[in-house]
């Protein structure tokens, strides 16, 4: 039995102690949301322990085939002026770090704009004949090469891009050197023969060559037959890639990071191998 207001008295208790929960409740539940907010979320789990850049700076310096600059920059906006910088590029397809596609030495291949993207993520094997070409700076790299690294490392990875790595990187700050341009105007550099394309192109699953000099072929190569068997076959070429010496023969992930221009034959190329 409740004696009179008894049963207000109850509901003004009840009344609180709900609104006290709810209060906690609210309370906690903010607390919470403000520690996720606060601390960010785990990083995605990487299975590479390092990226190594494959890319050569590109300027009006970097040596070329053509005889003018590969890259030409005009300002044209200023930010003192203009509120922000903006640059107008002159570029050659073909200088630099850069990528061939199979239009460049075929008349129905394909254009840099329309190579597949999961072409362009690939395992990366590097062919080490820096000995060699120290020797002679006109070396082939051969079939003979290719069987070598195969019986060290076992069969090329499918898909792979083959990597010729010759030690021309490093001569690239010396044009004379880096092009070996004699006095007859033949250029002396290492590169692919046309065996050992042939044999990557029959035997075995490749998406791509990759060279640390100027060209798939060597440099006094006037056929160019290198760049003729393996770019029509609808694949894509490497050139004047960097820094190979930093990565393993076997066990990278090349990523090759390409302008998506139309009609191009190719194009300036950001390098990255994940190992």
């Amino acid at each position: 039995m409740c004696v009179p207001g008894c049963q207000e008295t109850m509901h003004q208790a009840l009344q609180a102690g709900l609104s006290r929960r709810r209060f906690f409740k609210g309370a906690a539940a903010a607390s919470f949301a403000a520690v996720a907010v606060s601390e960010p979320a785990p990083a995605a789990p990487r299975r590479f322990s390092r990226a190594v850049d494959l890319t050569h700076t590109m300027s009006p310096d970097f040596p070329t085939f053509f005889g003018v600059p590969g890259v030409e920059l005009e300002k044209k906006f200023d930010i003192k002026k203009d509120g922000f910088n903006l640059n107008w590029w002159r570029i050659i397809e073909h200088a630099g770090t850069h990528l061939d596609a199979p239009i460049h030495f075929s008349e129905t291949g394909i254009t840099a704009d329309k190579i597949a993207a999961d072409t362009l993520v690939v395992p990366l094997a590097v062919i080490d004949v820096a000995a060699k070409a120290a020797r002679n700076p006109d070396y082939e790299l051969t079939r003979e090469d290719l069987t070598a690294w195969e019986r060290r490392h076992g069969r090329l990875p499918a898909s792979a891009c083959v990597a010729m790595h010759a030690g021309w990187a490093r001569h690239v700050g010396d044009a004379a050197k880096f092009t070996g341009k004699d006095a007859a105007g033949v250029f002396h550099f290492p590169g692919f023969s046309a065996e050992a394309t042939e044999w990557l192109l029959r035997r075995r699953s490749v998406a791509g060559l990759a060279v640390d000099t100027l060209s798939l072929d060597h440099g006094p190569s006037k056929d160019f037959k290198t760049h003729r068997l393996w770019l029509p076959s609808g694949r894509w070429g490497l050139e004047n890639v960097a820094n190979l010496d930093q990565v393993p023969a076997v066990g990278g992930t090349l990523v090759v990071g390409l302008a998506k221009v139309k009609d191009a034959t190719g194009g300036p190329a950001r390098l990255i191998a994940l190992v």
